[in-house]
C-alpha cells in the first residue's frame, strides 16, 4: 500500500436487538482519526435499527449466521471487498476504546506487505480485563504482549481485503464457531501472517460463549469440519482426538456433553465444503508460531 492512505471499511452485523450499543459503536468508528471509515451494518435476518447518515445498511431476509452475515458485509464493498483496502469486523455490542485504531491498522498493513490479518485485544469496559480465551495463542497469560499468532477473534479484527481475493471469505456453512480459524489457516497457507495487537482495543462486556444455545453442538461439528477441510489426512484424527480428550477433561454437564457428541457425529456425516489440505510447510509454520495444528 503506497501513495494515498489505505481505504478502510467496517462490517458490523446485528440482530437488531442492541440499538443503543450499536449506536455507541458507530460513534466510536466515526470518531477515528484520519480518513473516514466507511461502514456497512448488516441486519442478519432482522431490520437494522436507525443508524447515522452515511452508514450503509444491508438487510438479509434470514439469519445466515456469523460468517454468512459478515460475508454479505464484505460483498457490500464490492466483490471480495475490493472497494477498500482494509476491513474492520466489529461486534455490535463492542466499542473502539481509542480514536487511533484505524490509523494503527493503516500503519501496520503499510509496514508489512505479508501481514494479512490483525486480531485486536478485547477488554471489559468496566474492569479493563482481557479474558484468557480472547488472547489467540496458547501462551495467553499476558494479554498485553503483542505477537504473531495462528488465528484471530471474529468480532474484533482487521483484514487486508487482498486476503479475501486470494483465499475466499468466511465459510458460510459454519454458521457459528471456528469460522475465523478456517480463514486463518487458509490465509497462513497462502503465505499471509496474522498479528495479535494489544494496543488495538475493542471494549466488550465479559460474556461466556456457552450463552449461545447452539454452542456445544456447533463447536463440536465445526471442529470436525475445520479438520476435514484444512488438515493433511494424517493429522485429522490426531487433532480431533486431542480435542475430544480436552473436552472430556473439562467435565461438561450431561446435556452439554450430549450436545457435543451430537455435533461431533454431525461433523463426520454432513458435507463440510471443499477440502483444501494445507501444505506440510504450513504445518511447520504453525508449529514455529507456537500452535501446531493438533491442538
Amino acid at each position: 500500500m503506497t501513495g494515498a492512505p489505505p481505504r478502510v471499511g467496517a462490517v458490523i452485523i446485528t440482530m437488531g436487538n442492541r440499538p443503543d450499543e450499536l449506536r455507541a459503536l458507530l460513534d466510536s468508528v466515526a470518531g477515528q482519526q484520519g480518513e473516514p471509515v466507511e461502514v456497512v451494518v448488516v441486519g442478519n435476518g432482522s431490520p437494522v435499527p436507525d443508524v447515522p447518515e452515511g452508514v450503509r445498511t444491508v438487510e438479509l431476509p434470514e439469519n445466515l449466521g456469523i460468517p454468512g452475515g459478515r460475508n454479505a458485509g464484505i460483498e457490500a464493498f464490492g466483490p471480495g471487498g475490493r472497494d477498500v483496502d482494509i476491513l474492520l469486523f466489529l461486534d455490535d455490542d463492542g466499542l473502539l476504546a481509542r480514536t487511533d485504531t484505524a490509523e494503527l491498522c493503516r500503519q501496520a498493513f503499510a509496514a508489512d506487505d505479508r501481514l494479512g490479518i490483525i486480531s485486536f485485544r478485547i477488554a471489559d469496559p468496566e474492569t479493563g480485563v482481557t479474558q484468557r480465551r480472547h488472547v489467540p495463542r496458547l501462551r495467553a497469560s499476558d494479554p498485553m504482549r503483542s505477537s504473531r499468532v495462528t488465528t484471530f477473534l471474529g468480532g474484533a479484527n482487521a483484514v487486508r481485503t487482498k486476503v479475501f481475493a486470494e483465499v475466499g471469505g468466511l465459510p458460510d456453512e459454519f454458521f457459528y464457531a471456528h469460522e475465523e480459524t478456517d480463514l486463518a489457516w487458509r490465509a497462513l497457507d497462502a503465505g499471509w501472517m496474522i498479528d495479535y495487537r494489544s494496543d488495538m482495543v475493542l471494549y466488550h462486556p465479559t460474556t461466556a460463549p456457552s450463552r449461545h444455545a447452539v454452542y456445544h453442538r456447533m463447536v463440536a461439528r465445526n471442529r470436525v469440519w475445520l479438520a476435514r477441510r484444512n488438515l493433511p489426512a494424517p493429522l485429522v484424527p490426531v487433532y480431533l482426538g486431542v480435542w475430544l480428550l480436552l473436552t472430556l477433561a473439562r467435565r461438561p454437564s450431561g446435556p452439554a456433553l450430549k450436545a457435543w457428541f451430537g455435533g461431533f457425529r454431525e461433523g463426520w456425516t454432513t458435507p463440510c465444503g471443499p477440502r483444501r489440505p494445507m501444505r506440510w510447510r504450513t504445518v511447520w509454520r504453525l508449529t514455529r508460531l507456537g500452535r501446531p495444528p493438533v491442538i
